[in-house]
């Protein structure tokens, strides 16, 4: 039999139109109809669902081929993979998962000095070395298959875009056909099996009603049974499946699924604008990913056990989650008030996003996310790309009518902090379903500050002063922590390209040298550490050599941030009108998605100028693959932010981060100073201490820290000139 994408359209048609149909086949048909329950002619049901059964059969028989055809290029690529690992483990591990005593003196003679050796041999060959005999071959061939196995779990495939070989380039084109048929693929496998399940045995009975020949030699019983439940049965399944569309859903399924293979140029295109559904795919497919406990941020047990119980229910979501993003969500929904403290690049949106469309097809209408200005956009666009949630921004001139439009049409009302507070009708207002608060980043330096955030979520976690919190979270595991989850981008982002930092060390020309001595002598902080670029013609050699040539040399796609108006400035002047940017805090939200949007589009070198305030949180930078940091930050945060921007998830390509610091001067003291202060920010929500060093340090303010280093290099000044 053929296969039934054309009857699958005719079973729609035929229920929808009372039995019409189109085509020869409606000629053919015309007058015909089978024998209903009472005898009489009635609509072709047994046979309308028959064709229904086989079109349901098909969807995942289509998604079973193309699925095998990554595998066929997959498995290969996997095994080297795990050759590879294996070779680099020395044959003593064997002992390590072995129960009893194993013996490799006769192995290491022969010359067996890694895992990899054995696994690739046969029992026959090893039982032909002196000193081997069955029960040893057996054992050894037993740990060796047992390290195989463990490796081959841990082990990913990075898609090199920069050097596509034949079996990269086969394997990115078997993938793009599951990527292109869509996230929704898998609900439409699920719903036709189980439309299958219920068919399959209503079809079966009702088969004697569908001809008058078969009737005749039919027992009474079966009769009865094929004329009554079966065909009801039948005749509901059929409906049920036309009102949710469905055999019009299966139809294009399989036809998504039987298109041609795509050209190697179209696939490696799509790749590199959607790697990560690519990625996503890749691990379900090859059954491997992050170790389990850190992909749940070393959840207890009883936590983890209860989140893992909650169903995710993706009926309102257009893309496919990775594991631990679905965990995220479910922890969100499960645990109530929490912190998704993940590393940047990972996610956090998506799984918040996820949370509220679970709600949503649970029949929750109304949602809120609050959020910066410079978000907003970025938001109300994952909300409409990633869910069929309607996004309401509620933000400027229009905000009023906004949230009126919310209140009554429900949705998920996106709105900034500022305007939350601006927003009428509050007391009457309906209680979101959910609530979002993205930015939620109060925990840089302070222990306080993170004390003050929880607080908000779990007030019994936090103590009333700051004493007590430190005697209680230090040393604390983050599983004992049931509102915070964290999770490292080196944990489950295996396929994450390399991040490589330079620190590219100068020294101020005499120029830049006197302006520096003129800031600390007047105590001048900010003016200190823009020293090196105080003179435009002195320093924009620097920049242009920082951002043009490096650019060039190492990717085409840079992206330059300082803290500072006027270093942009001095680098723009350098680079001159090809630069995208700067933006900053005085360029509108709009205006600055605009700015990437056209940076991103760039096929070619491009240089987008950014402040790290305005561009180093929120936005989406990937297509950059060269990072310049002008200057070093007093808050470490704010250059693991802007870095995150471009090395996250969905980054093809390495990541090389530039940052310029200038000797004897300001920037020498920052970094020095970074141990400290990057203790609470980035060690805390992954780790097993809350600002167990040098808690001072940590608790220093900026104001304090600008005030000390001011001070620091008055003296060094002082007892420089001093010297003969």
């Amino acid at each position: 039999m053929g296969h039934p994408l054309r009857e699958q359209r005719d079973v729609h048609e035929a229920e929808r139109g009372g039995g019409r149909q189109h085509g020869r086949r409606d000629t053919r048909a015309r007058g015909r109809r089978e024998p209903g329950p009472d005898g009489r002619r009635g609509p072709g049901t047994p046979r309308t669902g028959g064709r229904l059964l086989e079109s349901a059969r098909a969807v995942p028989a289509d998604r079973g081929n193309a699925v095998d055809a990554v595998r066929s290029v997959l498995d290969p690529v996997l095994d080297s993979l795990v050759n590879r690992e294996l070779a680099a483990i020395p044959v003593s591990r064997l002992k390590d998962v072995t129960e009893g005593r194993l013996r490799l003196g006769a192995l290491e003679q022969a010359g067996f000095g890694t895992v990899g050796q054995v696994h690739g041999t046969g029992r026959y060959e090893l039982r032909q070395i002196p000193g081997v005999g069955a029960h040893t071959a057996d054992q050894a061939l037993a740990a060796a298959g047992q390290i195989a196995h463990a490796v081959r779990d841990t082990v990913s495939v990075r898609i090199d875009v920069d050097a596509p070989d034949d079996t990269s380039t086969a394997l990115v084109v078997a993938l793009h056909r599951l990527v292109e048929a869509g996230a929704d693929v898998r609900r439409r496998v699920d719903a036709a099996r189980r439309l299958s399940e219920r068919l399959d045995p209503l079809v079966a009975a009702a088969g004697p009603a569908g001809s008058r020949l078969r009737m005749l030699f039919t027992g009474r019983e079966a009769r009865a049974r094929a004329r009554g439940e079966a065909v009801d049965g039948v005749r509901a399944a059929v409906a049920e499946a036309v009102e949710r569309e469905l055999p019009v859903l299966f139809a294009q399924v399989s036809a998504d699924l039987l298109r041609a293979p795509a050209s190697s140029a179209e696939a490696w295109v799509d790749f590199e604008l959607r790697s990560a559904e690519y990625y996503s795919l890749l691990a379900e497919l090859s059954g491997s990913g992050p170790d389990r406990d850190a992909a749940e941020g070393f959840l207890p047990a009883g936590i983890a056990d209860r989140v893992r119980a909650l169903r995710l229910d993706d009926t309102c979501l257009r893309v496919s989650l990775r594991g631990y993003q679905a965990f995220g969500a479910r922890f969100a929904l499960a645990q109530k008030r929490v912190v998704i403290g993940d590393e940047m690049g990972l996610g956090k949106t998506v799984q918040a996003i996820a949370a509220l469309a679970h709600l949503a097809a649970h029949g929750e209408s109304h949602f809120l996310v609050v959020c910066p200005a410079s978000v907003l956009i970025n938001w109300t666009r994952e909300i409409r790309a990633r869910s069929t949630l309607r996004a309401v921004p509620v933000h400027g001139a229009e905000r009023t009518g906004a949230f009126a439009d919310w209140r009554e049409n429900g949705g998920v009302a996106v709105t900034t902090f500022d305007a939350l507070h601006l927003l009428p009708g509050a007391a009457d207002s309906v209680r979101p379903g959910m609530l979002v608060v993205d930015e939620a980043t109060s925990m840089e330096n302070r222990v306080e500050e993170f004390r003050s955030l929880v607080r908000q979520l779990r007030p019994e976690l936090a103590p009333s002063s700051a004493a007590p919190w430190r005697g209680r979270f230090t040393g604390l595991p983050p599983g004992r922590r049931p509102g915070l989850l964290r999770r490292n981008q080196a944990d489950v982002l295996a396929e994450l390209p390399a991040l490589v930092q330079v620190d590219e060390w100068e020294e101020l020309g005499a120029e830049d040298r006197e302006a520096y001595r003129e800031a600390v002598a007047s105590g001048r902080f900010q003016r200190m550490r823009r020293a090196a670029y105080a003179v435009p013609e002195a320093s924009a050699s620097w920049g242009a050599c920082a951002t043009g040539r490096r650019g060039e040399r190492v990717r085409p796609e840079v992206v330059v941030f300082s803290y500072f108006r006027e270093v942009l400035a001095t680098v723009g002047e350098a680079l001159g009108p090809d630069a995208f940017g700067p933006l900053s805090g005085s360029v509108a939200p709009a205006r600055r998605q605009e700015l990437v949007d056209a940076f991103s589009a760039v096929d070619g070198h491009a240089v987008l100028l950014s402040q790290i305030q305005a561009g180093g949180t929120g936005l989406n930078m990937q297509a950059a693959s060269v990072v310049i940091l002008c200057e070093p930050q007093i808050k470490p945060t704010l250059e693991h932010q802007a870095v995150a921007r471009a090395h996250r998830m969905g980054q093809v390509r390495p990541v090389q981060v530039h940052r310029l610091l200038a000797t004897d001067s300001v920037d020498q003291r920052l970094v020095d100073c970074w141990p400290a202060r990057t203790g609470c920010s980035t060690r805390t929500p992954g780790a097993a201490d809350l600002a167990e060093t040098t808690p001072d340090a940590v608790d220093v303010s900026d104001a304090e820290l600008a005030r000390a280093i001011v001070e620091e290099e008055q003296r060094r000044l002082a007892d420089d000139a001093g010297r003969p």
